[in-house]
C-alpha cells in the first residue's frame, strides 16, 4: 500500500484540511490519526509513517481548540523566563525543550523581563490555553500570580530558585548560598575589601539574595560590606563600567568585586583596563553566569556557573513524570536542589 496514496489537494476556499482528510489520504481510521497526535506510542510504526506522510503532503495543522481544550492540554507546556535573549537562560530553555520534544510535547515561551506584572499577564494567558503544565522562574510573583499558580490543576514548577517551603515543585539552587560561595572564595584568597555590584534591572530579586549572602559572609568575618547600585535599567555593560569608575575612586579602593552577573563584570573589566588597572593584581573580579564570552575575555573571567542545562532537563523530567508520560518510583520528586560551580580563571 503506498504512503499517502492519492492525497487530496486543499481547494482554495474549501477551508482548512481536516483530520478526516488525513485519515482518507493515509487510508487509516480517524481514531488512528487522533492517536498519532495525542498518544503516538499507541500507533504502530508503519501507521505512523503513513500518517506522517499524509500530514506533510496535506500541510495539516491540528485544530486543538476545536478538538476540545483537553486535547490541547495534552501536548503544550508553558514557560515564563525573565529574559529570552539573556544567555544565562538559553541552556535551560534548550534542555527543557529538547527533553519535552523527545516525548511529543512542545514548549510555549514568554518573557517577563523581571517584571511581576508582565509575568502575571503571561501566566494568565498560558492558563487560558489550558497547558499540560506550567514552569515559572524563581519564587517572586505578584499576589494574583500566586493565586493562579495555587489554583492551577496542572503541574507547576519553579526553576532557577529553591524554596522547599513553597507548594510548586522546585528545581534550582539557593541564591543566598551563591553569594556566600563567591565571598568566601575571595576571602580565602586573602582579600578583605570586597564590594558587590547589583544588577541594573530592579526586578532581579534573586540577585539581591546573592547580595545578601555576600553581606552576611563579610559581616561574619568582621568586615563591612559595600554595595554599589547602578543607575536603574541602564545597559549591563554600561552599568559595569559605571560601577568600576565609581569604585576605583573610593579610598581605599576595593581589592575585589563580586558582580550580579557576567555582563556587569565584563563591562567593569574593560573599564578597569581603560583606567590602567592591572587585573587581577590591582583588583580581582568575580561574575555570575559563566556566559560564553567569560573565558574569552583578557583576563578571562572567574565566575560562578549555574546548573542551567541540568535545571532544564530535571524540570522537564518532573513535568513528564507528573503527567504520567514517564514512569517514576513512588511520588514525583518535588524538591530538586542543585549547586553552582566556581569556575576559576584569570580575573581573580
Amino acid at each position: 500500500m503506498s504512503q499517502a496514496k492519492d492525497t487530496p489537494r486543499k481547494r482554495r476556499g474549501a477551508g482548512r484540511v481536516t483530520l478526516a482528510d488525513v485519515a482518507r489520504a493515509a487510508e487509516v481510521s480517524a481514531i488512528s490519526v487522533s492517536r498519532y497526535f495525542n498518544q503516538p506510542e499507541q500507533v504502530s510504526p508503519p501507521l505512523r509513517v503513513r500518517i506522517e506522510a499524509a500530514v506533510q503532503a496535506l500541510g495539516y495543522v491540528p485544530n486543538l481548540v476545536a478538538g476540545g481544550l483537553a486535547s490541547a492540554r495534552g501536548r503544550i507546556v508553558g514557560m515564563v523566563i525573565p529574559n529570552i535573549s539573556g544567555p544565562i537562560f538559553a541552556q535551560t530553555i534548550q534542555a527543557f525543550s529538547d527533553t519535552l520534544n523527545r516525548h511529543g510535547y512542545q514548549l510555549l515561551l514568554a518573557s517577563s523581563y523581571f517584571d511581576a506584572a508582565q509575568e502575571e499577564s503571561a501566566v494568565r494567558a498560558f492558563l487560558g490555553w489550558s497547558p499540560a503544565a506550567l514552569v515559572v522562574t524563581s519564587r517572586f510573583h505578584s499576589p494574583a500570580t500566586e493565586k493562579m499558580l495555587a489554583e492551577a490543576d496542572i503541574p507547576v514548577v519553579e526553576i532557577w530558585d529553591y524554596c522547599p517551603e513553597r507548594a510548586p515543585m522546585q528545581v534550582g539552587f539557593l541564591h543566598h548560598e551563591v553569594g556566600v560561595q563567591a565571598c568566601r572564595y575571595l576571602l580565602d584568597k586573602g582579600h578583605k575589601r570586597i564590594a558587590f555590584v547589583q544588577n541594573s534591572v530592579a526586578g532581579d530579586l534573586s540577585a539581591l539574595e546573592r547580595r545578601d549572602g555576600y553581606c552576611a559572609t563579610l559581616r561574619e568575618a568582621g568586615l563591612e560590606p559595600w554595595v554599589f547600585v547602578p543607575s536603574a535599567d541602564c545597559a549591563p555593560f554600561e552599568a559595569g563600567r559605571q560601577a568600576m569608575e565609581a569604585l576605583i575612586r573610593r579610598e581605599p579602593r576595593p581589592e575585589a568585586i563580586i558582580f550580579a552577573n557576567d555582563n556587569l563584570a565584563a563591562g567593569a573589566l574593560l573599564a578597569g583596563q581603560r583606567a590602567g588597572l592591572r587585573l587581577p593584581r590591582d583588583m580581582a573580579i568575580v561574575g555570575f553566569g559563566d556566559y560564553a564570552f567569560a573565558e574569552m575575555l583578557l583576563p578571562s573571567l572567574t565566575t560562578l556557573r549555574p546548573p542551567a542545562r541540568e535545571m532544564g532537563e530535571v524540570a522537564a523530567l518532573r513535568v513528564l513524570q507528573s503527567l504520567g508520560v514517564l514512569a517514576c518510583q513512588g511520588e514525583v520528586q518535588r524538591l530538586n536542589v542543585l549547586g553552582c560551580e566556581m569556575v576559576e580563571r584569570e580575573s581573580a
